[in-house]
């Protein structure tokens, strides 16, 4: 328990610091952002609300979520709202990217965390895995399917894409596969029902 909520408090916080480096976010917040940009709403407060629009396409696909789905759609929106209001932008490109590799490395440990604590997927993950079940089509495709769809949105919406969106889909595939046997709960220890390893929210 401890380890999920580190987990995603450490992933909203890595979110506030992607957003405050300024050179792009990762598909699913570049869609975030240019609904935040569109609605006036805080990107923590359309994190939370995505989050459960997702979960409801969840029930054509008969997925069911687990305790660290539900914790997920909440905390990771929470946090990025208070990441946002206690870290600073910067401007001078030395620290914007400082900002973006203390974004990335922080982002595969939170991610590395909850996954690992086997409480279940994020909204987003439970999405592409369960299209990919229904359909047959593999997780890569039905991954790029829906990334590449919402950063479209994302981007005419006004989101930041940029040189951290690509660090971002280069780095954190490696960086949790390296990262996660470490912090992978042992299967053994009681779980909650559904609860799997998962990847990236």
């Amino acid at each position: 328990m401890i380890q999920l909520f580190t987990g995603l408090a450490m992933y909203g916080i890595s979110l506030a610091m992607f957003i405050r480096a300024g050179l792009g976010l990762d598909p699913w917040d570049v869609f975030h952002q240019g609904l935040a940009n569109r609605t006036g709403m805080s990107i923590g407060l359309v994190v939370i609300i995505v989050s459960f629009l997702v979960l409801l396409l969840w029930i054509p696909l008969r997925q069911w979520p687990g305790f660290g789905t539900l914790c997920n759609a909440i905390l990771v929106g929470v946090f990025a709202d208070i990441g946002l209001a206690l870290i600073p932008a910067v401007s001078q490109l030395f620290g914007q990217v400082a900002m973006l590799a203390g974004a990335v490395l922080l982002n595969g440990i939170a991610s590395a965390c909850y996954i690992g604590a086997r409480f279940g997927p994020g909204a987003r993950d439970g999405l592409m895995t369960g299209l990919a079940r229904r359909t047959g089509w593999s997780v890569r495709l039905s991954r790029t399917l829906i990334e590449v769809t919402v950063l479209a949105i994302g981007w005419v919406l006004g989101g930041s894409v940029g040189v951290g969106t690509v660090v971002y889909a280069l780095a954190i595939g490696p960086l949790v596969q390296l990262l996660l046997p470490r912090f992978m709960v042992p299967a053994a220890l009681p779980q909650t029902a559904g609860a799997a390893p998962a990847t990236v929210s």
